[in-house]
């Protein structure tokens, strides 16, 4: 049979099954020659690419992970709309579930988020989107959609990823265990950058779980006023409840314009398109990897570009 004729006789449930299925499991490329000669010969810079996930991104790990919790836990039922603020990755992960499972999706999220990710949200994936105050960023989605949920709270299942357990709980039993196995165990160092903090903190507690001398650190921008979109500077911004800085064995500051001049690296050297905040992660790893003498070190890159979700894998199966 062929796979035209295969997908056509799936069943709705079936094809919901398949494409969430396709969340995790994304390979580790080498992004060594990144260094440009900068780092040992004994030091090696990997990187897991989360646009081979259903939705383009990390996010889709902690929203899966998120919407099902809340389903086992009676606190999502049918007729009820998921809501949550966003910066983009998570609220396209929250459209595509929602879409699939047959929620209705409210997202708020800052009025300068690229158009790209809104035409994703509302044309594709038929969420409705809330616009809060540019000026105010992340935060300021994070009140607004607090302040939508607080009218009318039996209407609304409020994930809340910069407070939800199920957030970090996904990284530590996916992207943990893959970086484990597809290093062999031979994984040093890990850090990832920090917007929610759930992708740091939950892969650095699975990695420490299976080795506590691995070395794991967060990636934040250097100034409040960044152009890193998706990562929050700490010190300036409402901390999420997730995030626990003393478990990490430090942080690194990356500055806006060394992240951009990152993503031209990348794609020069290894001809892979990616975001700001994965330019950030792989200059930070690089800036690290300086320091050592010899290890494995290993980072995120969250999406194949700032705004480029809308070719993630879904959209491609869509096309077969």
């Amino acid at each position: 049979m062929s796979k035209l004729t295969s997908t056509a006789c799936m069943t709705a449930e079936d094809l919901t099954t398949d494409l969430l299925g396709k969340i995790g499991n994304t390979p580790l490329l080498d992004l060594t020659k990144c260094a440009q000669g900068s780092v040992p010969s004994g030091v090696s810079i990997w990187a897991k690419a989360e646009w081979y996930n259903a939705g383009g991104s990390v996010k889709a790990r902690p929203a899966l992970r998120m919407i099902q919790e809340g389903e086992r836990l009676g606190k999502l039922k049918p007729g009820m709309t998921i809501l949550d603020s966003t910066s983009g990755n998570t609220g396209v992960a929250y459209a595509l579930i929602g879409l699939l499972k047959g929620y209705k999706v409210k997202l708020v999220m800052p009025a300068n988020v690229c158009n790209e990710r809104k035409h994703l949200m509302a044309t594709a994936y038929h969420a409705e989107i809330v616009f809060s105050d540019p000026l105010q960023g992340s935060d300021g989605a994070i009140l607004e959609c607090r302040r939508i949920f607080n009218e009318d709270p039996g209407q609304y299942f409020w994930p809340d990823q910069y407070n939800n357990p199920a957030n970090w709980q996904a990284h530590f039993y996916t992207t943990a265990e893959e970086i484990w196995r597809q290093t062999d165990g031979k994984v040093t160092h890990f850090l990832a950058g920090i917007g929610t903090s759930g992708t740091v903190m939950g892969t650095s507690r699975g990695l420490k779980a299976k080795n506590p001398d691995i070395k794991c650190y967060a990636v934040e921008p250097a100034e409040s006023l960044h152009g890193i979109e998706g990562l929050k500077h700490m010190s300036t911004s409402i901390v999420p409840g997730i995030y626990a800085p003393n478990e990490l064995d430090g942080k690194i500051s990356v500055k806006t314009e060394s992240s951009y001049e990152m993503v031209n690296v990348i794609k020069d050297t290894v001809d892979v398109m990616v975001g700001t905040s994965a330019g950030a992660a792989v200059y930070a790893a690089v800036t690290l990897g300086q320091s050592l003498k010899e290890g494995l070190i290993v980072t995120v890159l969250p999406d194949s570009c700032e705004c480029d979700v809308a070719h993630g894998i879904f959209n491609l199966l869509l096309k077969k």
